[in-house]
């Protein structure tokens, strides 16, 4: 879900439109390979197509099967920034994670610049093709505390192994006003009226009034490391095994989509996990202990960052609530995948606070504990 660092959103971010024929030529013309099926992939303001290329060995999803990826007007400005990424995805494939590789164009480069004519003007985008990961979104599958486990822990090696990551441009990483980045919350006063007049926008008000009060004046305290930034329920692929006993499981198979990089906290992490895996839970208030016990495996939070985790979760409820009602006004047409997150968030935040503060850390860091005395497992 690449979304362009602008604080503005209202500056068109220009979604690609190119057709299947047309994404086709790209990957013939760009990477020399012959496609032989391709069909569109649900974005947010990019393009992604799933590909299948004509006599081609290799891939991680089946023989010769590649996403190609066309970013939005306004990312392919920064071209740098999409480098740095690609690059950061490549280090993490080295180092063991589950991420695609990425294929070099004719010319031998990770990212291609290329044109296309918009009628009024000539726009350009960054393309690239990755290889074609195995396995369900997260979305799709019953999710139970040892997959949240393992999606916890996961989070955190990925902070954790960033650690290690150097770029001469990794400066560009530190996106000041990315609407995404978990502490730019106070930047949502900007797109409220999205919302209309009622409670959800009560609510979020509260919130970003909260946030400015009670974590903003923390930040100094919290550890700095480079988010992924957007692990929800669609950017996690599993594949199924069978447990010890013999019932179906799940382990992690594929990480997608690093558009939203950024310099933040290890705390951002965990909590915007804990968001996204509340989203399909049957169990959404007890969803937290099980992702923060994985994560605490790798990354024990402090106890400030513990503190901020409740309303750090409900930040990025807001973020991802509030920024999809406004991009429905800009794009009514992509409404259906825009507002995923709607179908429960809305329903999920105001139970957060309606439990309040204590009653949900209570739950979450008691459950949490468990796993250490070998009780929840």
């Amino acid at each position: 879900m690449s979304r362009g660092d602008s604080a503005q959103p209202a500056r068109a971010l220009a979604k690609p439109a190119f057709s299947d024929p047309q994404a086709s030529a790209l990957v013939e013309s760009v990477f020399g390979l012959k496609v032989s099926q391709i069909r569109p992939l649900p974005s947010y303001d990019d393009q992604n197509f799933h590909v299948r290329v004509a006599g081609a060995e290799g891939g991680l999803g089946g023989p010769g099967e590649y996403v190609l990826k066309i970013s939005n007007a306004e990312a392919s400005r920064t071209p740098e920034l999409l480098q740095v990424q690609t690059h950061a995805l490549l280090f993490l494939r080295a180092a063991g994670l589950p991420t695609a590789s990425v294929c070099r164009s004719k010319g031998g480069g990770l990212t291609s610049l290329v044109s296309a004519d918009g009628g009024s003007r000539v726009t350009s985008y960054v393309v690239r093709l990755l290889t074609y990961l195995p396995g369900s979104p997260v979305a799709e599958v019953p999710v139970g505390p040892p997959l949240l486990y393992e999606i916890g822990r996961l989070a955190a090696n990925l902070d954790e192994t960033l650690e290690k990551f150097h770029h001469p441009k990794l400066s560009c990483l530190r996106r000041e006003n990315f609407i995404w980045n978990l502490r730019n919350v106070p930047l949502l006063e900007k797109y409220v009226d999205a919302l209309g007049q009622g409670r959800n926008r009560e609510l979020v008000v509260r919130v970003i009034q909260l946030f400015k009060d009670e974590v903003l004046t923390k930040l100094k305290h919290f550890r700095e490391c480079l988010n992924h930034g957007d692990l929800n329920d669609h950017n996690i692929l599993v594949e199924s095994s069978k447990s010890a006993c013999g019932d179906a499981a799940y382990q992690v198979s594929g990480i997608l989509d690093f558009d939203d990089m950024s310099y933040g906290y290890y705390v951002f992490e965990a909590a915007i996990t804990i968001m996204y895996m509340m989203i399909e839970s049957k169990s959404p208030m007890h969803v937290g202990g099980h992702v923060l016990a994985g994560f605490e495996s790798v990354i024990p939070l402090t106890p400030v960052e513990r503190g901020a985790l409740f309303l750090l979760v409900c930040s990025r409820f807001c973020q991802s609530l509030v920024m999809a009602a406004y991009s429905c006004q800009l794009h009514p047409e992509n409404e259906e995948y825009l507002m995923i997150t709607a179908k429960t968030g809305w329903k999920h935040l105001q139970q957060l606070f309606d439990l309040g503060q204590r009653a949900v850390e209570e739950i979450w860091f008691e459950t949490a504990r468990s796993y250490t005395s070998g009780l929840s497992m």
